[in-house]
C-alpha cells in the first residue's frame, strides 16, 4: 500500500507536519519548477516588472475564505523557497489544522515581486490540497471503524501530492502507482480466463521474479469471493486483500443497500482484508463502515475536488471588506 525509496534528498522531510507518500522517481521540486516555468512563460511576470519596484518590501497575509482543512504549507514554503531563498514564512496553523472563515492562518514578508510571482502557484496547489484534505477528514470520520482510501484517480503529474493532501486529511494510501502492488482487476480476470487463472498467475509471477508485493483482487459477485477463498485454501498464495466490488446496492431514496457487501465480509471472515469499492459518498460511507470491511475506497477524493477557497493578500482589510461584501470572508 505504500511505495519505495523517494528520490528528492535536497528536500528535508523529516521537518514536515505530515510527511509526503513515497514514490522511487517522482520528482517534486521539479514539478515546482515546471509549475512556475509555465506561469512566467519566457517573459516573466510583466505586470509586476511594470508596478512593482523591484526592491519593494512588503508582507502578505494567507487568508481563509471557507472552512475546512489547510494542507499545503510545507509545500508551499518549498515554493517560496524556490522562487526567493530570501523570503520569510510563518504560520499560526499547520498542515492538518481546521481553519474557518475569516481567518489569517499564515504570513510571507520579502520582495513583493517574489511574492506575487509565487502567489498563484502556492493557492493553486493549497486549494486543491486542501479541498482533498477537508473532504478526507469528513468521509474518514464518517468511515470509522474503516479506513478511507483513495485511488489512482488523480490529477496527472499530482498524484503524489493528491495522495499528500488524502494523508494530510487523515485517510491512508492505496498504492501509488502500477509498480507497488498487485492489483488484479476486471480487465485482468477477463484476460486470464477468471479469477483463479489471474491468481496462479500473480503467485508464479512474484515466485520467479523474487518479488515480495501486496496482492490484492478485485471481486464482483459472491461467487467470486468464494472462488477466491476456494483457491487460497488450497494454494500457497501472495493474496492480501479482496476488493467487494459494487456490493453497494443504491436505492431510489438515496440510501444504500449493504445486505450483499456485509454477506461477503462474513464468507471473508478475517482471512484477508476486505475492500469496499463503489457507490461511496459522503452520503453512504458511515452505512458501508458499518459493514465490518477493512478499508472503503473512493475515486472522488481526488478526481472531483472542489477546492478551498484561500487567498494571499498584501492589503488585508480591503480584502476582507470585499469577503464581507460578497459573503466569503
Amino acid at each position: 500500500m505504500s511505495a519505495t525509496e523517494v528520490t528528492n534528498p535536497t528536500i528535508a522531510y523529516d521537518s514536515f507536519t505530515v510527511k509526503p507518500p513515497l514514490h522511487p522517481t517522482y520528482d517534486l521540486k521539479g514539478i515546482i519548477k515546471l509549475a512556475l516555468a509555465e506561469d512566467a512563460g519566457d517573459r516573466g511576470d510583466v505586470t509586476c516588472l511594470a508596478t512593482i519596484p523591484f526592491d519593494m518590501e512588503v508582507e502578505a497575509y494567507f487568508l481563509a475564505k471557507e472552512d475546512g482543512v489547510v494542507a499545503g504549507i510545507a509545500l508551499a514554503e518549498m515554493i517560496f523557497n524556490e522562487v526567493d531563498p530570501s523570503l520569510k514564512v510563518e504560520w499560526s496553523k499547520n498542515d492538518g489544522d481546521f481553519v474557518h472563515k475569516g481567518l489569517q492562518f499564515g504570513k510571507v514578508h520579502g520582495r513583493a515581486h517574489n511574492i506575487v510571482v509565487a502567489e498563484r502557484v502556492v493557492l493553486n496547489f493549497m486549494q486543491r490540497m486542501s479541498g482533498i484534505a477537508t473532504l478526507t477528514k469528513a468521509m474518514a470520520n464518517a468511515a470509522s471503524p474503516a479506513y478511507i482510501l483513495e485511488t489512482r484517480k488523480t490529477a496527472p503529474c499530482l498524484r503524489l501530492l493528491d495522495k499528500w493532501a488524502v494523508l494530510i486529511g487523515g485517510g491512508r494510501n492505496h498504492r501509488m502507482g502500477l509498480f507497488d502492488m498487485v492489483m488484479i482487476k476486471d480487465n485482468h480476470i477477463s484476460t486470464a480466463g477468471g479469477v483463479t487463472n489471474a491468481l496462479k498467475s500473480v503467485d508464479l509471477y512474484l515466485e520467479k521474479n523474487s518479488l515480495q508485493l501486496e496482492v490484492e483482487v478485485e471481486t464482483r459477485t459472491l461467487e467470486e469471493v468464494e472462488e477466491v477463498l476456494q483457491y487460497a485454501s488450497q494454494t500457497k498464495t501472495s493474496l492480501t486483500r479482496i476488493m467487494l466490488d459494487n456490493m453497494v446496492v443504491p436505492l431510489p431514496n438515496g440510501d444504500v443497500d449493504i445486505t450483499m457487501l456485509k454477506e461477503a465480509v462474513r464468507l471473508v471472515n478475517g482471512r484477508f482484508e476486505t475492500e469496499a469499492s463503489g457507490n461511496v459518498t459522503i452520503d453512504t460511507v458511515h452505512k458501508i463502515g458499518q459493514s465490518g470491511v477493512t478499508y472503503i475506497s473512493s475515486g472522488s477524493l481526488t478526481h472531483s475536488v472542489k477546492a478551498l477557497d484561500i487567498s494571499l493578500k498584501i492589503d488585508t482589510e480591503l480584502a476582507l471588506e470585499v469577503g464581507r461584501r460578497t459573503g466569503r470572508a
